[in-house]
């Protein structure tokens, strides 16, 4: 007789143009090898869906110095009525909430290390220039400690919705190439950074729950 072997029920996958209209908004602008390779779709496919959201008046695409596809209003708003749809129909809205809440109290101590690696003293203003070893891995200490913090957050996430499951291995392979040396893996904006990550989860749960980035202080305080 063969063992019973018992299996945790299947996460739920999200829709494809729900993610794609995601992307967008997390990416700004973003060619389409890059947006495909973000969810693990293939190019034509996604060609398609990209020219039907142009159609709807959901996405348009821009030439130029910078280029590739853009998040309209219209985009904008579709996306946060189809998170929202998600949350309700998966039931998931409860355990999204909790882990933003949880997310949110790391928020500041994390921006706060990004500063510390940026500027060495914020009353003189001055730079880290990272020719302080010390300084630079003490910081990194800071990074790899908040790291085992954020991702019990992401793999709870991942287990309510799978296109959260990227999230924990993006952190890890960013705090690898720091540590590796890679300064620029800490907080360059367009790569993969660790701070990149950070703001795109931080938007993703955002966009989740339809909350206001700029109001995000008084949506927080005293509940909801």
């Amino acid at each position: 007789m063969r063992p019973l072997v018992l299996s945790r029920p299947m996460t739920p996958s999200s829709d494809p143009d729900l993610l794609l209209l995601l992307g967008l908004r997390l990416k700004n602008f973003v060619e389409v090898d890059v947006l495909a390779e973000m969810w693990g779709f293939d190019i034509p496919d996604t060609d398609r869906r990209l020219a039907a959201m142009a159609e709807a008046g959901w996405a348009q695409r821009r030439d130029g110095r910078v280029s590739g596809w853009a998040l309209t209003a219209h985009g904008r708003v579709e996306g946060e009525q189809r998170l929202a749809a998600e949350l309700d129909t998966t039931g998931t809205r409860e355990a999204v909430d909790a882990a933003y809440r949880r997310f949110l109290q790391l928020n500041r101590g994390f921006l706060g290390i990004c500063t510390r690696w940026q500027v060495k003293d914020p009353e003189t203003n001055l730079l880290n220039e990272h020719d302080d070893a010390d300084y630079d891995a003490g910081v990194i200490d800071e990074l790899a400690a908040i790291d085992e913090e954020v991702q019990p957050i992401c793999r709870d996430l991942a287990d309510h919705l799978g296109r959260f499951a990227t999230m924990g291995p993006r952190f890890s392979s960013a705090l690898q190439r720091v540590q590796a040396g890679e300064n620029d893996w800490f907080a360059k904006p367009l790569i993969d950074s660790y701070h990149t990550v950070w703001f795109d989860l931080h938007e993703t749960l955002l966009a989740s729950l339809g909350i206001d980035r700029a109001a995000e202080g008084q949506t927080t305080e005293g509940g909801r």
